[in-house]
């Protein structure tokens, strides 16, 4: 396995982890709204964890940039000044740029072997 890879999985473990954490936070902090998605873990930084788990893992970010973006838009600077959203918007975003440059790697390491 490539070793971008292997250190890009590496810390999406560590930031999902995060996320897990400020993800109960936000549910505790503000209990009248539903809880933030959840992100599945990977099982292990394989390259049968990408294969199988990645595509999952990908969509459950989605949902949870989703849900993230309506509840800025909907609660407004209330929530957005609240020190359990700002966690919550960080480890989305930490995430998401780890989701991002993974994806890179995989396209990049597809084209080259497919040359």
């Amino acid at each position: 396995m490539d070793v971008r890879l292997v250190q890009l999985l590496g810390s999406f473990i560590t930031a999902r982890s995060e996320y897990a954490l400020v993800r109960l936070e936000c549910a505790m902090h503000a209990p009248g709204l539903p809880a933030p998605p959840l992100i599945d873990r990977l099982s292990d930084a394989s390259e049968r964890a990408l294969r199988d788990e990645w595509p999952a893992i990908e969509r459950q970010l989605e949902a949870a940039l989703s849900y993230g973006k309506h509840l800025s838009r909907s609660s407004g600077k209330r929530w957005s000044e609240d020190a359990a959203y700002r966690a919550f918007d960080r480890a989305l975003r930490e995430l998401d740029q780890y989701a991002r440059a993974i994806r890179w790697v995989l396209t990049v390491t597809e084209s080259e072997d497919a040359s």
